[in-house]
């Protein structure tokens, strides 16, 4: 074994493998940092330039760049309220109020030091528990995931600020949404109102765009007599802090890591949905609940440690028996067949030097998140002093360019701007959009695996209940569900005591 960890070591820290895992940084942090650049993209778009590199260096520039953009994906969000990628959606809007108060030194240092965290925890569980977590992965069926996608819509409506009510309206217009077009269990045009752009359903970049960046212009416009400024601030000392915060918030951090780590191995899950369920998590058990929402830190450290966790987490299946954890993760598959490195449990028997090599490239490129995230921040930090007048015309710009290179698509870039006039109008009613984004995301999840269990069920929904994991998952979102009623109840009953 201390032989092929060698022969691994000698393979990673060669100057060529270095040299492209530099390059495939500096892609990723730029491809994640402009919106509408998802790392799925960044992935996709690397996926030309392995077929010229020897397989340990394609690797390489798949596992950097993906780490780098999930991370860079904070930045446009805490700066401009516009994620980057998806998996920044869920704690976007805290980490931009955080920037609004003067506090981006602080929410950009913790994005970036939980994103390397919780990637460096991810990383570990790959390397000590591959095999057995993806054994327990596979367990996983349809009934099991339509109760894990319930569970993270349900923390959509419970952490959403404001009423729950608001939230849950929400969700159903995104849950509406992704019912529209050919991706559904029958294959039948839904809402598509005869028009064939409408085929393929509305895609998640460009509404995730005009809801978060477009409905902001809009805002802007409205209220030029009494402009919303991000007061002036020095982005200096990112780490300086950093120690308090994890001191402050160790449970957090540890926690987001290990939900994230879990979910990523599950398959079809990802990052996104890692970083919804954990920002849910984090509310649910935080102190100070009804600071979520407000500009506060707490949301920010579980959820970024999540995304990032789960990148390896995604690889655990992946790499053990060949099933993809993500749409990352899938076209990695790809490449390493390409490359002979056919993943499945022989890989670590026949070829255990190029298993240890992904397992230090993993780590080699969350390390080397810390010094090149600090100047990614560093460059960003001059869009705080651009003003506001001559930035959001240029903010628009950016998501036309965003929503138009999804599918070169004219009809996008009306999606776009429709969805951020809806969510203008949203938030002026004090409707949360974030529930909305989650709906979209995973309601082609839910139908199908609905669907699915009640075909193998024979239409009996007791069946969702027989499976050990699933009645679990079952009662914990039907608990979930009447914890209002419960609490409501017990509130007089603890009165009457005192």
């Amino acid at each position: 074994m201390v032989g092929h960890v060698i022969l691994a070591f000698e393979q990673v820290f060669d100057p060529f493998v270095l040299s492209v895992v530099m390059a495939s940084a500096l892609f990723g942090l730029f491809v994640g940092s402009i919106p509408g650049l998802s790392a799925t993209m960044a992935t996709a778009l690397l996926v030309p330039v392995t077929f010229f590199l020897p397989p340990i260096p394609a690797v390489a520039c798949m596992v950097t760049a993906t780490a780098m953009a999930i991370f860079a994906g904070d930045v446009p969000g805490a700066l401009l309220r516009m994620p980057g990628t998806p998996a920044s959606a869920a704690y976007c809007h805290d980490a931009y109020l955080m920037t609004r108060k003067g506090q981006a030194e602080t929410v950009l240092g913790a994005g970036l030091v939980y994103s390397a965290l919780g990637g460096l925890f991810g990383t570990i569980v790959l390397v000590v528990a591959a095999p057995s977590l993806a054994n327990a992965a596979l367990r996983f069926s349809s009934f099991e995931y339509f109760w894990l996608v319930m569970l993270g819509l349900t923390s959509a409506v419970f952490v959403s600020p404001g009423h729950p009510i608001r939230g849950l309206v929400s969700l159903m217009l995104g849950l509406l949404i992704a019912t529209v077009g050919f991706e559904n269990p029958a294959a039948y045009p839904r809402f598509t109102f005869g028009s064939v752009d409408l085929m393929s359903g509305l895609q998640l970049i460009p509404v995730m765009i005009g809801m978060f960046a477009v409905s902001e212009v809009a805002r802007y416009a409205v209220s030029a007599d009494t402009p919303i400024e991000v007061p002036k601030q020095d982005i200096g000392g990112i780490f300086k802090g950093q120690g308090t915060l994890l001191k402050t918030y160790p449970l957090p951090a540890l926690r987001g890591s290990v939900v994230g780590t879990l979910i990523g191995a599950l398959p079809g899950a990802g990052a996104d949905i890692a970083a919804w369920i954990s920002y849910a998590m984090s509310k649910r058990f935080s102190k100070t609940p009804e600071k979520f929402g407000t500009g506060y830190i707490e949301g920010v450290i579980e959820a970024g440690a999540a995304n990032n966790s789960a990148l390896a987490g995604a690889w655990i299946p992946a790499l053990v028996f060949g099933i993809p954890g993500d749409s990352i993760t899938a076209i990695v598959i790809g490449v390493l067949y390409l490359k002979g490195l056919n993943p499945g449990p022989a890989i670590f028997i026949e070829h255990p030097e190029n298993i240890y090599a992904v397992f230090i490239i993993f780590f080699l490129a969350n390390l080397l998140m810390l010094p090149l995230g600090w100047a990614l921040i560093k460059l960003a930090k001059n869009i705080l002093h651009v003003p506001r007048a001559v930035l959001m015309p240029v903010i628009l710009l950016f998501c036309v360019v965003g929503a138009f290179a999804m599918n070169n698509s004219v009809f996008d870039v009306g999606v776009m701007l429709a969805f951020g006039l809806l969510a203008f109008f949203m938030e002026a009613n004090e409707f949360p959009i974030a529930p909305t984004i989650l709906g979209m995301v995973l309601g082609g999840m839910l139908e199908q695996n609905f669907v699915t269990s009640m075909i193998k069920a024979g239409g009996h929904a007791a069946a969702f209940f027989d499976r050990p994991i699933a009645a679990g998952l079952g009662v914990a979102a039907i608990l979930i569900w009447l914890s209002p009623l419960i609490i409501a109840r017990l509130r007089p009953l603890r009165i009457t005591n005192h």
